[in-house]
């Protein structure tokens, strides 16, 4: 857990979806284990660079729909880079299930925003001002909600927790 959380954003997904089963692994969840430990192993001298501008906080985000066939449920996640390096990231199955491609690229476009501010207002007290944050997301239909987000049929149940 250490590793996913401080150090390496490429296992975040893995690790999650390994984790789901601690309670009653089987066979193929420790060989999925295994498999983790030994890309560890053999990346450990690699590093991972991203490209972007110098010194502009940018966000990824990513997520898919009912990618649990237990329960049905989305697993999302983001990325957020400060010039090349990789300084927040996060994977995770979502807490509700949702309808639509829309509602969970909504819902953790939210969660990414969430950390976008709190990241805005860490960087400003080590003197780092950035003017303009880009929120970026592959949904076109997720960004026209958040563009006019009136209540209408297929959008009045989505329910994202603001705090």
């Amino acid at each position: 857990m250490y590793a996913m959380i401080c150090t390496r954003s490429d296992i975040p997904y893995a690790v999650s979806l390994m984790s789901r089963f601690t309670s009653n692994p089987g066979k193929k969840h420790w060989k999925g284990v295994k498999w983790i430990l030994r890309h560890l192993k053999g990346t450990f001298n690699l590093c991972i660079c991203y490209g972007g501008n110098k010194d502009d906080l940018a966000a990824y985000s990513d997520s898919d729909l009912a990618g649990d066939i237990d329960t049905m449920k989305s697993t999302s996640g983001y990325l957020f880079t400060y010039g090349r390096v990789a300084i927040s990231w996060q994977s995770k199955l979502q807490k509700c299930t949702t309808l639509s491609t829309t509602e969970v690229e909504y819902i953790i476009v939210t969660e990414y925003c969430k950390e976008m501010l709190w990241l805005k207002r860490f960087s400003e007290e080590l003197g780092l001002s950035q003017q303009k944050f880009v929120v970026q997301c592959d949904s076109q239909s997720a960004i026209h909600l958040y563009k006019n987000p009136s209540l209408h049929s297929r959008s009045k149940h989505i329910q994202v927790p603001l705090g």
